[in-house]
């Protein structure tokens, strides 16, 4: 786009959006997907005639066989003046020149589509937006986009593509592309604008400036139409939407189909005093039959509230699970911790008993286990059976410590909520749900982090060849884990029962 293709683009945005032009759409002018045809085949509030072919998605207006011919008009003539009509269509096929082209009209009186321009008549009375994709006259100028007016006296010509008769055009490639091709045609104040859309990217508002006509003059009422045909090559050509928006000058629209105010008062007045009945009717009906009165409407649907409680709840419960979980693998690592220590009490009972004798054999194993080199459980394996455990039990304190702080959260709440009438709404409900949001929110991180701490596999250490730990002070560290064990148990056994009580 040139310098000054930018400055009239920008001056007709910047003129539409000063006369804040009224825009109605037009629905009996227009069509688009999905069901844009019925089951018989036709297009409401339109007529298809010759080979166009009207489906749920598109009407191919002419298909990619030689010597076809189609075209679709409104129904009835338009009602306003000034309108802008967005297309998008897709003309494609396998040849590297296209044939013939498609049209968009709007004329006095609807074309026959046995006619020799691009599907219908000629010597048209109106307007003409030619795409042709065929290069007649040989000057490698198409495919191109050009406007036409007629007034029903001039006959097309074929033999230079129309170039003389033109109004205005622009040279754009619109053949087999990725995306639909669009075009915006406006005719508002004698001004008649084209915007092109290349079908080159998927972004609907990227159109520019093709062509652009002042003092255009064209018949007050006419048909919109689109035609299109194929000569010794083809192409199909597809039209998938054909949106109409009528145009008003700022302050016309507001005396179009407005009620009389007289009318309008009216109108509100006998709506206000029909309601008023209908709530008396209600309030009857409901004294005179107790027993068939049926719960609110209101009951149905849940509140905010209500709604945060249950995304709580809903998270707590989801909590739970993990932590059940968490104790199952916590159980799995305590069997391999006493496996462990099965094997250190056997080893301990051989040396006790067999003395000064097997003080070599002992010496072997001792060796052997800190070195990890035997074929039973490794010094390594130990440590990191250690630090699992003391990570487990830290994560759990903070778990504990977060859930009772959750829990006290929850019963002020629903205290709360229950003592909301009486106390005339003196706490503030949204703050509480938001620190009861972000506690459960605490919880889940943290679960989530103690899952892949449990998940992720220890990085095993080699162990140092010598000042390694003597079997003495090991047994020692062994026996005080146990009692940390023994003191976990209990601190379970007493949480399952507050669980049990919380749930």
């Amino acid at each position: 786009m040139n310098g000054r293709e930018f400055l009239i683009l920008f001056l007709y945005f910047l003129s539409t959006n000063a006369n804040q032009i009224h825009r109605r759409f037009e629905y009996k002018y227009s069509f688009k997907p999905p069901y844009l045809a019925q089951k018989d085949n036709t297009v409401p509030f339109f007529e298809v005639f010759g080979n166009a072919i009207a489906s749920s998605e598109s009407i191919r207006v002419a298909p990619s066989l030689r010597s076809q011919k189609g075209s679709v008009w409104t129904k009835s003539k338009t009602t306003f003046d000034w309108w802008e009509v967005d297309i998008a269509f897709r003309i494609s096929g396998r040849g590297r020149i296209g044939a013939d082209g498609l049209a968009f009209w709007y004329t006095s009186e609807k074309g026959d589509y046995n006619g020799e321009v691009f599907g219908s008549s000629d010597k048209w009375n109106g307007l003409a937006v030619i795409f042709d994709s065929f290069d007649n006259d040989n000057k490698h100028n198409n495919p191109y986009i050009m406007a036409m007016i007629n007034d029903g006296t001039r006959k097309f010509d074929h033999q230079n593509d129309g170039q003389n008769q033109a109004l205005a055009g622009c040279l754009r490639d619109f053949r087999n592309k990725p995306f639909p091709t669009r075009a915006k045609i406006e005719y508002y104040n004698n001004v008649l604008t084209v915007l092109f859309h290349s079908g080159m990217t998927n972004n609907e508002q990227d159109y520019e400036m093709c062509l652009r006509a002042e003092n255009v003059v064209l018949p007050k009422n006419g048909h919109f139409g689109i035609s299109a045909a194929t000569g010794g090559l083809a192409d199909d050509h597809d039209v998938f939407h054909l949106l109409t928006t009528s145009l008003y000058p700022p302050g016309q629209i507001d005396t179009i189909g407005q009620v009389p105010a007289p009318d309008n008062e009216k109108i509100s007045q006998e709506y206000k005093e029909y309601q008023q009945k209908l709530e008396r009717q209600k309030e009857e009906y409901k004294k005179e039959h107790p027993d068939e009165q049926k719960d609110d409407l209101e009951d149905w649907f849940e509140t905010d509230n209500q709604r945060e409680l249950r995304q709580i709840w809903q998270a707590q419960t989801q909590t739970a699970e993990i932590l059940r979980e968490l104790s199952r693998k916590l159980d799995e690592v305590l069997g391999r911790q006493e496996r462990t220590l099965g094997l250190i009490s056997a080893s301990a009972n051989q040396v006790a008993s067999g003395g000064a004798q097997q003080q070599p054999q002992y010496q072997q194993q001792q060796q052997q286990f800190n070195t990890g080199t035997d074929s039973g459980i490794r010094r390594q394996e130990v440590d990191n059976l250690i630090n699992t455990q003391n990570i487990l039990v830290q994560s759990i304190r903070d778990l504990k410590t977060q859930l009772n702080d959750l829990n006290q959260r929850s019963e002020m709440l629903i205290t709360n909520q229950k003592q909301g009438g009486s106390q005339g709404g003196a706490f503030d409900m949204h703050s509480l749900v938001t620190e009861m949001r972000d506690g459960m929110n605490q919880v889940k991180m943290s679960v989530a982090g103690v899952q892949a701490r449990v998940n992720q596999p220890q990085p095993l250490q080699s162990c140092p060849t010598s000042n390694c730990l003597g079997l003495t002070p090991f047994l020692i560290a062994i026996a005080v884990q146990l009692v940390i064990i023994l003191g976990y148990n209990m601190y379970r056994e007493a949480k399952g029962n507050q669980s049990k009580k919380f749930y």
